[in-house]
């Protein structure tokens, strides 16, 4: 039992080592103002979407495009419809969107679609057509003024920029309400303290823009690992390419409902995560001993914490069954662990309530809603755990994501009812 103690003493110091300075970044975030930079309206800015039948979404992405209100003759958008069986390509026309086809079942994934697409206007309009790059899922809906509030981080001299992602389908269920939250504490808490701290932001999934000189040093979309995303970040941050955040540029995104799906997607991650750090973790752990904070953060980002849960489970899991196994009692173990589970649901229940407090007005939900799942947010961390170990193990192939929530940016702010 004194041994478990001492493991699991020295595996919490290990956490806490990595991560204390993410403490700080909720005070910095917090008592913090957010850097203003001034817009220079004239870039041409390309909307890239990668859809695989998203007939029932698309088109309220695309009218949301449509409808900002930066010059319409400077913004073109961009569908690959990819691998789809229904209308995608038609609707995505008919709402006003240049649409590529693509049919390749071997290369599947949204890397390897970026990559088509880019290669298709790079073709038909040349290699200087376009300032800027922004990436989305076709799910997503944007606000108005998010390119315009883009624009001003863009025009700050960020080459790379991501942005505020709120959740369009938050008060569904405690599934959809844990993955809101924790993209709002990843928004919030995260990019804007390291915005204010001056160090380099990170990249997630869908909702950000790149430059025609980053797209000029990659040569394309080289980024196929399972999460392209966090691979696009890592490897420009090892070059020294520092991504910007505006807080000011929302838009909305589609969570899963379903345990199934919520179940495959962060499987996904997991696994993509080990991609990563498999074939950027030198580079990283090189750039970090030569003082670059921001591969430091990304490096805890994708893998310690990974590491220190898996240890630790697997030390205590091991320390139950020994003491069953030796014939000993295992109430004190168990117990143990127990008081362990605990101190990490209040530790988890303690994050989503401040994330929840500090982004209450955005949140579109009730407030019993609101109030309920940040009980239920430590509980859908806690899956990370079966997920985490399957991800050890098991291969895994990108598989889509099915979106049916086709909400307009006013049913959107509505709210739930």
């Amino acid at each position: 039992m004194e041994r478990l103690e001492f493991v699991n003493r020295l595996l919490a110091g290990l956490l806490f080592a990595c991560y204390a300075y993410q403490i700080g970044f909720i005070f910095v975030a917090l008592l913090g103002k957010c850097k203003r930079f001034v817009s220079f309206p004239g870039r041409h800015y390309a909307f890239l979407i990668a859809a695989r039948n998203e007939e029932t979404v698309l088109p309220h992405l695309i009218e949301s495009i449509r409808r900002q209100d930066y010059p319409r003759q400077l913004v073109s958008i961009f569908v690959v419809a990819d691998n789809c069986t229904d209308n995608t390509a038609e609707i995505a026309r008919q709402a006003g969107a240049k649409v590529y086809v693509r049919q390749d079942k071997k290369l599947a994934g949204k890397g390897y679609a970026l990559d088509f697409l880019l290669a298709a206007i790079t073709w038909e309009y040349g290699a200087n057509r376009f300032d800027g790059y922004l990436v989305f899922d076709a799910d997503n809906v944007l606000e108005p003024d998010y390119l315009s509030e883009m624009d001003k981080t863009f025009s700050a001299g960020y080459e790379i920029v991501t942005s505020y992602r709120n959740s369009k389908n938050y008060a569904d269920n405690w599934i959809s309400a844990g993955y809101g939250l924790w993209f709002l504490r990843e928004a919030r808490t995260l990019n804007q303290a390291r915005m204010q701290l001056g160090t380099g932001c990170a990249v997630s999934g869908t909702g950000f823009l790149f430059s025609r000189a980053v797209l000029e040093q990659m040569g394309g979309w080289p980024h196929h690992l399972l999460t392209e995303d966090i691979e696009f970040t890592v490897d420009q941050a090892i070059r020294g390419v520092k991504a910007g955040y505006c807080a000011t540029a929302v838009f909305y995104d589609e969570q899963p409902v379903t345990f199934a799906q919520a179940w495959r997607q962060r499987l996904r991650w997991a696994k993509g995560f080990l991609q990563v750090f498999r074939r950027y973790g030198a580079g990283l752990v090189r750039e970090t001993s030569r003082g670059s904070f921001t591969c430091f953060d990304l490096t805890c980002a994708i893998m310690p914490a990974f590491v220190i849960s898996v240890s630790g489970i697997l030390a205590n899991l091991l320390a139950v069954l020994g003491t069953a196994l030796a014939g000993g009692e295992t109430g004190p173990a168990v117990l143990h662990v127990i008081r362990l589970a605990l101190g990490a649901y209040l530790g988890l229940w303690a994050l989503g309530a401040l994330t929840t407090a500090t982004e209450w007005r955005r949140i579109h939900a009730s407030t019993r809603q609101k109030i309920f799942y940040t009980f239920t947010f430590p509980l859908f961390m806690f899956t990370y755990i079966p997920i985490s170990l399957t991800a050890l193990f098991r291969k895994v192939t990108w598989q889509p994501i099915r979106h049916s929530q086709a909400l307009s940016l006013a049913e959107i702010r509505k709210g739930p009812g």
